[in-house]
C-alpha cells in the first residue's frame, strides 16, 4: 500500500525559490503545505500557483511555522502515514524525498534525517558556524545519549503517529534538535540518509546573520543540556 505523505515547508520571504521546491517534490505526495512565516513578498502567491496549500503564521519562528502545519493536518479527516519537513530555500533536493522515506516504507524505521555530508555538499552551502554547530550538537548527543546522528538537517521524514508522540513544543531555532532528542528519549528507530545540498536562493535568516547564528546555537545547546540533565 502506498503511504499517505504530506510535506510541511516553513517559508519566510522565499518568493524566488518556493515554486522550484514544490515543483521538484514527487507527484505521489498527497499534499504540500507551505506555512508563510510573516512573509512580505510573493511567497504565498507563488506557493499557491505551484499547487501548495498555503497557511499563514504571523509569529516569527521556524517552530511556530511547523506547529501551524501540524495543527492543520490534525484537523483533517484522514491522518497521513508520513510527514516530511523541507526548507523553502531550494538548498535541499526535494526529489530525494523518495530516498528519504525509503527506510520508513521498506524497513519500518520511525524517523529519517537527510544528512548533509561533505562529499555531497556544494561548496559554500554551509557556513563555518553551521558546520561547527552541527558537529558540536551531534558530538554532545553522542556523548550524552549514545546517538549516531551526524547532522541536524532540516530535510527529514517521520511516521505521523510518532511525530505526535513527541509532543513538539519549540517555537524557534530548537525545533530540529528537539525532535532528535525526543526521538532518542523515546527510543525511536532512526536512520540517516546522505543527501545532496546546494547554496540556497536568497540570504539565510539564521546562518546568514550573526544574531541568528548565535541564537540558534544557544537554543540548540539549551535543548541538549536540558535533556542531558533529565537523563
Amino acid at each position: 500500500m502506498t503511504p499517505r505523505i504530506k510535506v510541511i515547508i516553513p517559508a519566510f520571504n522565499e518568493e524566488e525559490s518556493i515554486g522550484l521546491v514544490i515543483k521538484d517534490i514527487p507527484d505521489y505526495v498527497e499534499e504540500v503545505i507551505v506555512i508563510s512565516n510573516n512573509s512580505t513578498d510573493k511567497t504565498e502567491e507563488n506557493a499557491a500557483k505551484a499547487g501548495a496549500t498555503v497557511l499563514k503564521e504571523p509569529r516569527k519562528g521556524y517552530g511556530y511555522a511547523c506547529l501551524k502545519g501540524m495543527n492543520f493536518i490534525a484537523e483533517q479527516d484522514t491522518a497521513p502515514d508520513i510527514i516530511v519537513f523541507l526548507d523553502g530555500d531550494y538548498s535541499d533536493y526535494p526529489e530525494q524525498l523518495t530516498q528519504l522515506i525509503a527506510p520508513i516504507v521498506e524497513k519500518e524505521i520511525d524517523f529519517v534525517i537527510g544528512a548533509r555530508v561533505k562529499r555531497l555538499r556544494e561548496a559554500g552551502s554551509m557556513t563555518l558556524p553551521q558546520i561547527f554547530g552541527n558537529w558540536l550538537a551531534t558530538f554532545l548527543m553522542k556523548l550524552l545519549f549514545g546517538s549516531k546522528f551526524t547532522d541536524l538537517g532540516p530535510f527529514r521524514a517521520i511516521k505521523y503517529h510518532k511525530l505526535l508522540a513527541l509532543a513538539m513544543e519549540d517555537k524557534t531555532y530548537g525545533w530540529t534538535v528537539e525532535m532528535q532528542l525526543k526521538a532518542l528519549k523515546k527510543d525511536f528507530s532512526y536512520q540517516e540518509i546522505p543527501v545532496k545540498y546546494r547554496n540556497r536562493i536568497g540570504v539565510s535568516k539564521v546562518s546568514g546573520t550573526i544574531k541568528g547564528a548565535v541564537m540558534a546555537g544557544v537554543k540548540i545547546l539549551g535543548w541538549i543540556f536540558k535533556y542531558g540533565v533529565k537523563k
